[in-house]
């Protein structure tokens, strides 16, 4: 049973490396190139790499790459929302929800 969450596993590691990458990439931008927000999250997006590519490993490109990105997405916007206080407008989710709609179909129709 392991064997089967680890996959899936890393695909969730991937995906909240990448949103909090997002998030210090986006808390860097516009002060002195090499603060710790920037040097944090292009280290943080080194890692993510890392994860990504083991769940290459297990899953057709046309299955993860969706997933994750998809995922990511999803994370970033509720990070940027929550945490940066950031305002998303109801047609960005509602195009958030059109997105999810579709890595599902894939993510179950998808066999590696």
């Amino acid at each position: 049973m392991l064997n089967d969450l680890f996959p899936v596993l890393c695909i969730l590691v991937t995906v909240g490396l990448n949103t909090v990458a997002q998030a210090l990439l986006k808390l860097g931008s516009g002060q002195n190139p090499l603060n710790i927000y920037l040097v944090g999250g292009v280290l943080i997006y080194g890692i993510s790499t890392v994860f990504y590519i083991l769940v290459l490993g297990w899953f057709n490109l046309s299955m993860a790459y969706p997933v994750v990105i998809g995922l990511t997405v999803l994370a970033t916007t509720l990070t940027g929302a929550i945490i940066l206080q950031e305002k998303v407008a109801t047609i960005h989710w509602f195009g958030i929800g059109l997105m999810m709609s579709g890595i599902l179909v894939i993510a179950s129709s998808t066999k590696s």
